[in-house]
């Protein structure tokens, strides 16, 4: 009998548990502060939501131009598509390389790169998060943050990134 008032009370508290779940508005705008290392959600006009200590390229600072510089894209972009099935928890893919991109690298006899995402962590990482800069380009939250973008963030919604 004992044991099953315990069984009973273990299940009453588990039920009554609360997510912690954020429900933000369809967002309309995503802005990436590269300096500030700040990811910020716009709805309606309004800023709806800030991310902070973003990471970026292993060196985030500059325009990316060529595939392999490590560096994070500046300028507008919009998420083009999404991986449910990313080797980094969820992925939004940014449409890098625009056509000044592509146009700059010819240029230069390069190739422009591409596959830059917003992503979180590597999923071979236990928890946690990787320490510093770390990705090839990309821009990387933690796990729990990638959840709520992957739910505000429609495809076709535009990306700014600036310095």
């Amino acid at each position: 009998m004992r044991i099953a008032r315990c069984a009973l009370a273990v299940f009453a508290l588990a039920s009554c548990a609360v997510r912690s779940e954020v429900s933000l508005p369809p967002v309309e705008l995503v802005q990436v502060d590269k300096s500030a290392r700040t990811l910020t959600l716009f709805a309606d006009g309004r800023a709806v939501k800030t991310y902070s200590g973003i990471q970026l390229g292993g060196a985030p600072q500059g325009h990316k131009q060529f595939e392999g510089d490590e560096r994070t894209p500046e300028g507008l972009y919009s998420i083009d598509a999404r991986n449910p099935q990313s080797a980094y928890h969820l992925s939004l893919r940014i449409s890098y390389p625009n056509a000044r991109d592509g146009a700059y690298a010819a240029m230069h006899g390069r190739s422009p790169g591409g596959d830059i995402f917003i992503h979180g962590q590597p999923n071979a990482l236990p928890l946690g998060r990787m320490p510093g800069d770390w990705t090839d380009g990309c821009i990387a939250l933690s796990n729990a943050e990638m959840d709520e973008l992957w739910q505000a963030i429609p495809d076709g919604t535009p990306v700014e990134i600036i310095p």
